[in-house]
């Protein structure tokens, strides 16, 4: 099996392709790199600007290293295989919109540190959600 896009050569590619260094862009998008991103390595930590990040269509399997985004507002993290919320204190204070779809997460647990949180978008995963008030 290859091994995965790291998430420094994605952002370097980034930077090439748009012209701009990453470090300095408010929204970042390394959706779907081939080979797939399969951590979230500590590159990110140089993603001071960026507001919006999205990570979606990889292989990551854990939320890390998000200590250097200070800004963030959206992150996006659908369809992965993250199993569970743990890593997302870094940005309790600024994460407004999670979207975490389609991976493997079978509780909340972790999810309580965001703050500021008004989006959460937590489809297509293993869930249980408990209505005391249907049963």
């Amino acid at each position: 099996m290859s091994k995965g896009t790291s998430c420094k050569d994605a952002l370097k590619k980034w930077s090439e392709k748009n012209g701009t260094p990453s470090a300095e862009a408010e929204e970042i998008k390394l959706i779907c790199e081939l080979p797939p991103i399969d951590k979230m390595d500590t590159s990110l930590l140089t993603l001071a600007n960026c507001t919006q990040l999205s990570l979606c269509t990889n292989a990551i399997d854990k939320i890390a290293n998000l200590n250097g985004l200070k800004k963030l507002k959206i992150l996006s993290l659908s369809r992965n295989n993250i199993k569970n919320l743990n890593g997302l204190d870094a940005v309790g204070d600024t994460l407004e919109q999670l979207w975490i779809s389609n991976n493997n997460i079978e509780k909340l647990k972790g999810v309580h540190v965001l703050k500021k949180l008004k989006v959460l978008y937590i489809s297509n995963n293993g869930v249980k959600v408990r209505n005391h008030l249907l049963s």
